[in-house]
C-alpha cells in the first residue's frame, strides 16, 4: 500500500492548489488501493471510532453518499446536518460553529456556496476540513475524474481533457488547475462572455510549470476538439441559478456535446466525463420544463453520447466514494507499519 501519511496527517482539503503534483497523484493513487480493497472485501477501517460532521448548504446525491459509505467504511460515525442544521453566518458566526464542531468531531465536510466558509471552517475548527463543493472549487470531484482517468487510459501525463460549456465555473476552474497539476493538457471551451478571469489564468500558468502540462482557452470547438483524449462537460445552470436557463442555453448551445464533437476529437478511443447531475433527456421535472419552454430535449450532453461505451459517468461516480475514503484515511487514519 501507498503510504498516506508522510504528507497528510491533520491537513484540511480546501482546493487543489493547496498539494503538490506528488501529492495529488499519491491521493489517487491510495484511492486505487481502497477501491481494490473494497472489491475484494478486505476490511480497511483506518479510522476505527471517529466522528466526521457533514455540512451541506447545497443538497447532493453523489457527495453526500460517497462521504457517507466512505466513513463507513473506514469504522467512522457520519453526522449529516442540512441546511437547516446549520446557522453559518446566521444566528451564529462560522467561526463559533466551527469552534463547536471540532470540539465534538474529528473531521469536518462542508458542501455550500462560499469558499470562505470552508477556509473559515479549518482555520477555526482544529480538525481536518473537507471541501465537498464551494462556488469557487471542487477538489474532491477532481480527484475522483483523474482516478477515472488513470482506469481508462493507463496514465495521466500527457492526457488532454477538454472541458465544454461555462469555463469559468467552479468545475472549469478546478478541471484547469488540478487537471495542469497532475500533468494533463486542458483545454477550457466555451462563450468569451464566460472565461476565467486574469486571476485564474495567471494561477494555471503557474500551475503548469509544475505539472508539465498546456492549457487553452477558446472559443472555438474546431480548436480545442482535435486530438483530445477526454471531452468533459457540466450543467449549464448551478443550484440557485435557475432563473438563467434563457441566458444560458443561448450561450451555451453551440458546446453542446454531441456525437460530432466526440468524433472530431479524431480518436475512436476518447471518453466523454460528466460530473452529474446531466439534463441529456427529458425524463425530470426539469428536463419536461426545458422541452416545453424552449423546444429542446437535452442540454449539455446528448442522450447519443452520454449513453454510449465512451461514457464513463458512472465509474466517474462511483470513484467519488473511493477518492473521498482516500483523502479521509490519509488525513485521519492510523496504520499499522
Amino acid at each position: 500500500m501507498a503510504d498516506p501519511r508522510k504528507d497528510f496527517k491533520g491537513r484540511s482539503f480546501l482546493k487543489e492548489v493547496d498539494f503538490t503534483k506528488d501529492e495529488f497523484v499519491t491521493l489517487i493513487d491510495f484511492a486505487a488501493e481502497l477501491k481494490a480493497m473494497k472489491r475484494a472485501g478486505q476490511i480497511h477501517r483506518y479510522c476505527e471510532g471517529k466522528n466526521i460532521a457533514l455540512l451541506f448548504e447545497k443538497a447532493s446525491t453523489r457527495t453526500r453518499c460517497a462521504f457517507t459509505v466512505a466513513a463507513i467504511d473506514l469504522g467512522m460515525h457520519p453526522e449529516y446536518l442540512g441546511a437547516g442544521d446549520i446557522q453559518l453566518g446566521k444566528k451564529e458566526t462560522t467561526e463559533d460553529t466551527a469552534k463547536v464542531l471540532g470540539r465534538m468531531f474529528d473531521a469536518i465536510e462542508f458542501r455550500g456556496f462560499s469558499q470562505d466558509d470552508v477556509e473559515a471552517l479549518a482555520e477555526f475548527s482544529g480538525v481536518p476540513v473537507y471541501n465537498g463543493l464551494t462556488d469557487k472549487w471542487h477538489p474532491t470531484q477532481m480527484l475522483a475524474d483523474f482516478l477515472t482517468v488513470k482506469e481508462v487510459t493507463g496514465k495521466l501525463d500527457g492526457v488532454t481533457l477538454t472541458f465544454m460549456g461555462d469555463t469559468r465555473s467552479n468545475m472549469a476552474h478546478s478541471l484547469l488547475v488540478a487537471g495542469l497539476k497532475s500533468g494533463l493538457n486542458i483545454h477550457l471551451c466555451g462563450p468569451a462572455e464566460l472565461h476565467p478571469d486574469a486571476e485564474i489564468v495567471a494561477l494555471a500558468r503557474q500551475t503548469a510549470a509544475e505539472g508539465g502540462g498546456e492549457f487553452l482557452i477558446t472559443d472555438d470547438p474546431t480548436v480545442a476538439v482535435p486530438g483530445s483524449d477526454v471531452i468533459y462537460t457540466d450543467v449549464w445552470v448551478s443550484m440557485g441559478e435557475e432563473d438563467k436557463f434563457a441566458e444560458r442555453i443561448a450561450l451555451l448551445t453551440p458546446y453542446r456535446v454531441t456525437a460530432d464533437i466526440m468524433e472530431m476529437c479524431g480518436r475512436p478511443e476518447a471518453i466523454f466525463l460528466h460530473c452529474l447531475p446531466a439534463f441529456h433527456d427529458t425524463n425530470t421535472v426539469y428536463g419536461q420544463q426545458i422541452k416545453e419552454q424552449f423546444g429542446i430535449d437535452c442540454m449539455e450532453v446528448t442522450d447519443e453520447v452520454f449513453r454510449s461505451p465512451a461514457s464513463h459517468v458512472f465509474e466517474e461516480a462511483e470513484n467519488r466514494m473511493h477518492t473521498i475514503k482516500a483523502v479521509i484515511a490519509a488525513t485521519l487514519g492510523e496504520f499499522s507499519e
